[in-house]
């Protein structure tokens, strides 16, 4: 057999995935020829391939050294060089490649995704238009500019392009995930789900689809349906990110008590988490100097944390202590650069790794780190399994524990945590700030709507309503709104929901509690000025149950609308209760299904009541310690300077 008839049946065993079988004939001919160029390239494709990205430089360098003018070589060189994470090289590669050939799509297309990842996002887009120039079918181009369109928040032009490259290339489980996360970003919960369903039927490991098709379950108020998912997804092989979604849904779930969320958390931490332990640094108490506070976050962005973390940063004493912010925002927006101009020090996280954003936080000498985000993605919680920071704390996303034996405490409240027995249902030690977890700032633009009266003054019936996120809705939830609605004749309920499934899922469990249909209003997704408006439809809101309102009761209340809660057994069922203690309106928080009845029901009947309520709520927030930031701020800095006090953290094991 001669070296070409050899290179051949090695080319065609590669192109049909036999690597090992073709690793081996290409390093055949080498022991013949070394300096083979196309065998040389190829076993460095192979590299590529199989991760060995180091051996990969060596050999296409010797192809290269061999043909210095081939621009095939100089691509390939650079999808290595990117692989190893060097990525001037990389980017020198490519263009070089490109200067010898400038024709080349597949490397314009690969320029592109390494721009892409740094962030330049016109640079990317430059490229991915440039290879569909010279090739208008090319697949790959057609799906990195809908996955560029997609992280801007440009959904249907994301879904056009992923839909031109599944034209091209029908059976594409990654382009089908992606379109579906798209459709998600437009609130169609059904075609997202569609998509998610066939790309699983494609591959049935796919683990990212499986986790999305989860959180779509979720989103439609089938968390049963949704447990079971993501415990497929993690079948398919050990996986932090989805290990931690699983671990925040249980929130959700009716099935799980305080206990044995706590369980699930601590089995993340045993898995995933113990075993990237390292050696806290010491806290830095030089006289005179400030703490260094860091916050880690994908939440500087226009999402509802925002209205918690603006006040509080405002406010921040900078005289005692210094903020860093890591941000991991992949497209920085207004509510960024506001917050961004609020920390003393900004460092853009999103293209770094876990271990290497723990090592940019030691290098910081942080004193204090503080996890903004907890189980809820995207989430950084092997960051925190690596202890750069001597004091961690989980504050803010929700109330709850991340079960992490590096965190050392959590931040609550005397209402959320009202025992010392709650105590044990958390891995950190509980620290109550003396008024409130939240500290809510609306941030209010454009103006809305003025509160007004309440709107059964003019439609004849009281209007219940619920504006949370779907995944807080249940069949034991809907089965109790309807005793609400059974005892208040005549009164309807508006909902927020995709449209789809999930509205006639809701009109189907609620029809067997006899409310008819006509009885049901539903509403879509909406700018926030125009979902704040819609609270001028409503009477009085309900409160949804394992897992409260948080930020939507208090938005509700800043709309001037009573909400009606049902305290839960788990402390983000005790979420609107401490909301309304911080308002002085308990007498709206009922401790069973009887008592919530009964307050909704007899509120509903009382229109002087609900009008007096209408016009005071606003008022009443503005003077609680809900919107009081200075005082949020100096509770927040009082616990810093008390646990950077202590000789030792108390993480529990």
């Amino acid at each position: 057999m001669t070296i070409q008839d050899a290179f051949n049946l090695a080319a065609q065993k590669h192109q049909a995935g036999h690597l090992a079988e073709a690793e081996a004939i290409y390093r055949k001919i080498l022991i013949q020829m070394p300096d083979h160029a196309d065998s040389l390239h190829h076993l460095g494709m192979i590299g590529i391939q199989m991760g060995r990205h180091a051996d990969a430089v060596e050999l296409i360098n010797r192809a290269i050294a061999a043909n210095p003018k081939s621009a095939d070589l100089h691509g390939t060189l650079g999808m290595a060089l990117k692989g190893l994470n060097r990525i001037a090289e990389a980017i020198a590669e490519f263009q070089l490649a490109l200067k010898l050939n400038p024709n080349l799509a597949s490397t314009c297309n690969n320029l592109g995704n390494v721009f892409f990842g740094q962030g330049n996002t016109e640079a990317a887009a430059e490229c991915f238009n440039r290879a569909l120039e010279i090739q208008p079918t090319h697949s790959d181009a057609l799906f990195n500019l809908g996955n560029l369109h997609k992280s801007a928040g440009r959904f249907e032009n994301a879904i056009a392009r992923y839909r031109q490259a599944l034209a091209h290339r029908p059976q594409w489980p990654a382009a089908l995930n992606n379109m579906g996360t798209a459709h998600r970003g437009l609130g169609q919960l059904d075609p997202a789900l569609d998509c998610y369903r066939k790309a699983i039927q494609m591959a049935p490991q796919f683990a990212e689809a499986i986790n999305n098709y989860a959180d779509g379950l979720l989103h439609q108020g089938k968390a049963r349906e949704a447990l079971h998912e993501y415990d497929r997804a993690l079948a398919a092989g050990p996986n932090a990110s989805i290990a931690g979604n699983r671990v925040f849904m249980l929130h959700f779930h009716p099935d799980f008590d305080a206990q044995a969320i706590l369980r699930e958390a601590r089995r993340f931490d045993e898995q995933y988490a113990r075993p990237l332990a390292q050696k806290p640094p010491q806290v830095r108490l030089e006289s005179g100097s400030r703490l260094r506070i860091g916050y880690v976050s994908s939440t500087f962005r226009l999402q509802v944390l925002r209205f918690y973390t603006t006040p509080l940063f405002r406010h921040h004493d900078r005289d005692r202590f210094e903020i860093f912010c890591y941000s991991d925002v992949p497209q920085p927006d207004t509510a960024t650069a506001r917050i961004k101009s609020l920390a003393d020090q900004w460092r853009q996280t999103n293209s770094l790794d876990d271990a290497a954003l723990a090592d940019l936080i030691r290098r910081d000498e942080i004193d204090i780190l503080v996890d903004l985000n907890m189980h809820m993605a995207p989430s950084r919680p092997l960051v925190f399994a690596r202890k750069p920071a001597p004091i961690q704390i989980a504050f803010m996303a929700y109330p709850g524990t991340t079960g992490l034996s590096a965190m050392d405490y959590r931040l609550t409240d005397p209402y959320l945590d009202p025992l010392v027995a709650f105590d044990d249902c958390y891995s950190e030690q509980s620290i109550r700030l003396p008024d409130s977890f939240w500290c809510f700032d609306p941030e209010l633009e454009p103006t809305p709507s003025p509160v007004i009266d309440p709107p059964a003054h003019h439609a004849g019936h009281i209007t219940f309503g619920c504006l949370n996120g779907f995944c807080k809705i249940n069949p034991s939830l809907l089965k109790l709104w309807a005793c609400v609605l059974n005892a208040v004749p005549n009164s309807r309920l508006l909902m927020l929901s995709s449209t789809g499934e999930s509205r006639r899922w809701v009109t189907e469990v609620l029809a067997q509690q006899r409310i008819a249909a006509d009885r049901l209003e539903f509403v879509d997704f909406q700018p926030r000025y125009k979902y704040l408006a819609e609270y001028n439809r409503i009477d009085l809101c309900l409160d949804t149950l394992p897992y409260n309102g948080h930020t939507t009761t208090l938005d509700a209340l800043w709309m001037g609308v009573p909400v009606v809660t049902r305290v839960g057994s788990t402390v983000v069922g005790r979420g609107c209760f401490s909301q309304l203690s911080n308002l002085g309106l308990t007498e709206l928080a009922g401790n069973d299904d009887t008592q919530f009845v009964k307050i909704a029901a007899d509120l509903a009947g009382d229109l002087p009541r609900l009008s007096d309520l209408r016009r005071t709520l606003r008022a009443r927030m503005t003077s609680s310690p809900l919107m009081d930031a200075p005082r949020f701020a100096r509770n927040i800095e009082a616990v810093y300077m008390e646990v950077a006090s202590r000789s030792e953290p108390h993480g529990q094991e």
